[in-house]
């Protein structure tokens, strides 16, 4: 009787090798997202073997022109425009989500980030320090 138990936990074992690997992969999180702000819509899909997103359309506009990124830390980088800009990147997929880095051109800073599809289709993004994350919920953009 021990020895079929023992030979049943291998057939159980081998069985749970021979699962896709797909079937542990997180849900896309590919396509254009407009921020929780309502301020930009951003387009999210692969970057070689990551995933990242782009500033693609800027909708609050701004009196002095195009709006640059005035915040960031290097001198040399706050005329660069804020369209086209990558804010989210290097992005693996981590089975429940994905984790990657965001940058926040309001702020001037780059945060460890992870993005998590919802079931009614909306996507939460976190960006952390240590242990302090702060959440949105991006809205899907047909």
């Amino acid at each position: 009787m021990i020895r079929h138990v023992s030979h049943l936990g291998l057939l159980v074992g081998l069985a749970l090798l021979a699962v896709p690997a797909d079937a542990f992969a997180a849900a896309s999180v590919n396509g254009r997202w407009l921020t929780e702000d309502g301020k930009a819509i951003v387009t999210i899909e692969p970057c070689g073997a990551t995933v990242c997103g782009r500033i693609v359309r800027i909708l609050a506009p701004t009196p002095n022109g195009p709006p640059v990124d005035s915040n960031n830390p290097d001198k040399t980088l706050r005329q660069r425009r804020i369209l086209g800009l990558e804010v989210l990147s290097g992005f693996i997929d981590k089975g429940k989500d994905w984790r990657g880095r965001i940058y926040s051109p309001e702020e001037g800073r780059t945060y460890r980030s992870i993005l998590a599809r919802n079931a009614n289709g909306t996507l939460d993004v976190q960006g952390c320090i240590a242990f302090f994350c702060k959440s949105q919920t991006w809205k899907p953009v047909r």
